[in-house]
């Protein structure tokens, strides 16, 4: 009888698991759907940001601005902003992201990190590379202003000659299930590319249009410069956002495995509660047949 005791309060232990999986999949759902449509209504304005830098740089020619590599000597040093996440439970997603910044650290420059997440402090300190500054969101959705003071602070370091080049490296959400590590070049700017196209990743491409003529005040220099810091923060903003609801998605995967396994292990434990409970029931019956036939010898 013990032996069904220990059963019986492993398989409570189990079901208790299974309530905290379940919960946990259902939050994360819940923030995964807020998480995209925030990124979707967010989408228009910056996209509209960054056409009108596109449309300036076509329709003024040459802009001279400190946002471009060419227009300031700098010291040989990226900086590298790394997005993970502030709690664990989230399968493979942080440890992706652990392997490709080490990877992406080995082909630039100087590396030295910025890091958004407690799991990224964690693990970072703990290597040869340099950590400038670690930002939190204490696991809950970024916000435009957060996004905003990474930003101004990159773009700090960067006009004061710190960092020659700055990249972010996040999670991009291809889909629910495929969710890979994924670079983009923040700073300096690329004068060819913007012109063109901007890079996609969660931003429409603009198309080549032909030159338009404005009259830009005070300068094409000074609307540019105004726009360049807004355009830096919503291509932050949506790296964090995409990467927030990648985390959720990461952890929904994750607690659905976990459930899975806890349902199988009920399963299993069930089956073995009940065999231990037939074996006692038909000992005990074994013994009152037995004790019955010695009376009646």
């Amino acid at each position: 009888m013990a032996n069904l005791r220990d059963i019986r309060v492993h398989m409570k232990s189990i079901a208790q698991t299974l309530k905290v999986t379940n919960a946990m999949n259902l939050i994360s759902t819940a923030k995964l759907r807020k998480g995209r449509r925030l990124l979707t209504d967010t989408e228009p304005y910056f996209d509209r940001i960054q056409k009108t830098m596109a449309e300036l740089l076509r329709s003024a020619g040459k802009v001279q601005s400190p946002y471009f590599a060419e227009d300031s000597a700098r010291a040989g040093r990226t900086g590298v902003i790394v997005v993970t996440s502030d709690k664990g439970l989230a399968g493979g997603y942080n440890a992706n992201i652990f392997r490709y910044v080490l990877e992406v650290c080995k082909k630039v420059c100087n590396p030295v990190l910025v890091l958004i997440g407690n799991i990224g402090q964690r693990y970072f300190v703990n290597t040869p590379y340099m950590v400038l500054e670690n930002f939190s969101f204490a696991s809950r959705m970024p916000l435009l202003e957060e996004a905003n003071e990474i930003s101004e602070y990159v773009i700090s370091q960067f006009t004061w000659g710190v960092f020659s080049e700055v990249r972010i490296v996040y999670t991009h959400m291809y889909n629910t299930l495929k969710l890979l590590p994924a670079e983009r070049v923040v700073l300096p700017f690329d004068i060819k590319k913007m012109r063109i196209a901007a890079p996609g990743s969660g931003f429409s491409d603009i198309e080549q249009q032909k030159p338009l003529n404005f009259d830009y005040i005070p300068s094409p220099e000074g609307v540019f410069d105004a726009l360049a810091p807004q355009y830096i923060t919503g291509l932050v903003y949506g790296c964090l956002v995409e990467a927030y609801a990648s985390e959720q998605s990461a952890r929904m995967s994750a607690m659905d495995e976990a459930s899975k396994n806890a349902r199988d292990i009920l399963e299993r434990q069930q089956l073995s509660y009940n065999h231990v409970r037939q074996t006692g029931i038909t000992q005990e019956v074994t013994e009152i047949v037995s004790g019955s036939e010695a009376l009646i010898d």
